[in-house]
């Protein structure tokens, strides 16, 4: 019976992967505000019924989605974060960033881009979310356990803003100062919007391509940090 119900558990995953494969086709296709079930359903060759078992709806399907994508690029981040030196660790990781952003535009644009209408991002795609700047805030925190960052010099902060500083401060970032912490977000969107500009097109006719243009920015961020150069 164990051997049975191993079967079949390993005859679900995979036809579980093989409708997200479909998936994402669809997504990179028709976008992901088009995605429906009875389409995915058609491309297998399944009953919509069938289909339903395994994601009740079409939220669950691109909830699913987006879950992958993020494990995705915090797995392809994490595996960036090898160098010993704290600022090719930074420019490592970041490059990364933008790289798999370039091979994976639509899932970038998932989990990035345009909010699809009518859907809400459930409570299970948070800590997926939060994993991708984890593995930035990993390279700082590092770097002030050893006593190494540079001072840097930031604007008072709001009583709301250092609430909320603290509370990441507490349970992923001990030891990162405050305004390094505010620094670090500051520079997550830098990043990320730097990244949706050229994804997008919007540097068409100028920064274009941008790959120098991110070098200067992961650098000079680098420098507003704080992050030591050897």
């Amino acid at each position: 019976m164990a051997a049975i119900r191993t079967a079949r558990a390993r005859a679900r995953a995979e036809l579980t992967e093989e409708i997200k494969t479909a998936a994402r086709c669809h997504v990179a296709e028709s976008g992901a505000a088009a995605l429906s079930l009875r389409a995915v359903a058609r491309e297998l060759g399944m009953a919509s019924s069938a289909l339903y078992r395994y994601f009740p709806s079409r939220d669950d399907l691109l909830t699913a989605l987006i879950v992958d994508s993020y494990a995705a690029l915090a797995t392809t981040l994490r595996a960036a974060d090898r160098e010993a030196v704290p600022r090719e660790r930074w420019v490592a990781v970041c490059h990364a960033w933008r790289d798999w952003a370039v091979q994976h535009p639509h899932e970038y644009a998932l989990i990035y881009g345009t909010p699809v209408p009518g859907y809400r991002a459930p409570h299970d795609t948070v800590q997926p979310a939060a994993d991708v700047l984890l593995v930035l805030v990993d390279v700082v925190r590092d770097v002030a356990a050893a006593g190494a960052l540079r001072p840097i010099e930031v604007p008072p902060l709001a009583p709301e803003l250092v609430a909320q500083l603290e509370h990441v401060q507490s349970t992923h970032a001990e030891g990162v100062p405050l305004p390094v912490l505010a620094r670090l977000f500051e520079a997550f969107g830098q990043l990320l919007g730097t990244i949706t500009l050229e994804l997008f097109g919007h540097f068409v006719g100028s920064v274009d391509p941008s790959g120098p243009f991110y070098e200067l920015t992961v650098v000079e961020l680098a420098d507003r940090l704080g992050l030591p150069e050897s």
